[in-house]
């Protein structure tokens, strides 16, 4: 019963943050990006049926290197759905000890720059104008030197994890990131709750508009079709629902986003 009870007073704490938008004149925009995408799957059947059931734009963030033909047969008659480069393999070249990094690390500058430009061209290829030239580093982090090469290797995009800290990190580069992501990849990979889920995502609405973040960022919502359990698909469905019921929310395609 408390446990039900905090969820209920967390999306009350949503819809109230929503209505002060309203009261403002203004309108949150949201955004729905998910990563580690290369194959068909019953997961991805699933992440579509609920794109489509929501209406929800979804920004499936690919990896070009794992690409299998059975997910570009998947997104053939999906018009909700973009493609971003997540990566090339979602390798780990990180030095021994450190965090997981596939964009810098032990990699040389110019093959990380050959791989990005090759995955780019396979993704362009494969998914037409649904392709996005937006990177989406593995595991969220990037090298700031690779960062700075994007935009000669053909990407006018990046999007990471939390609120941006600059809208443009190198010239012609947009950054716009994903804020919650309701997994707790800390302890078991279970959903993280409904309570400190939408506490993050209020969070991020407070400071967008008292001007302490940049409120032209779209509040970003991130899922992981592949490992996601049913609790997470349920909150993740509520949200959308929830989000596309309220007149101060509203969702963005990627391709607006990175026009």
């Amino acid at each position: 019963m408390i446990r039900a009870s905090l969820g209920q007073q967390a999306w009350q704490w949503l819809e109230r943050e929503l209505d002060r938008w309203s009261q403002a004149g203004l309108r949150a925009q949201f955004w729905w990006r998910d990563d580690d995408a290369s194959d068909s799957s019953d997961a991805l059947d699933r992440l579509l049926r609920l794109a489509q059931e929501r209406q929800g734009p979804l920004a499936l963030a690919v990896i070009p290197a794992r690409l299998q033909a059975g997910l570009v047969d998947s997104l053939k008659n999906q018009p909700l759905v973009t493609v971003l480069q997540h990566g090339y393999a979602h390798d780990n070249h990180a030095p021994a000890g450190q965090r997981k990094l596939e964009l810098g690390g032990i990699l040389q500058s110019d093959q990380i720059a050959s791989e990005l430009r090759l995955g780019r061209q396979t993704l362009a290829r494969e998914f037409g104008n649904r392709f996005v030239a937006a990177l989406v580093p593995p595991w969220n982090r990037i090298d700031g030197a690779v960062i700075e090469a994007l935009p000669e290797l053909g990407f006018n995009g990046i999007s990471t994890m939390k609120a941006r800290r600059a809208a443009h990190p190198a010239s012609g580069l947009l950054q716009v990131n994903a804020h919650l992501d309701p997994i707790n990849w800390r302890h078991d990979g279970g959903f993280l709750g409904v309570y400190p889920a939408i506490a993050i995502l209020v969070q991020h609405l407070v400071a967008r508009r008292s001007g302490y973040r940049d409120i032209d960022e779209p509040s970003g919502i991130l899922s992981h079709h592949l490992v996601q359990n049913d609790a997470t698909w349920r909150f993740i469905d509520d949200l959308l629902q929830f989000l596309n019921a309220h007149p101060a929310a509203g969702f963005i395609d990627a391709r607006d986003i990175w026009r």
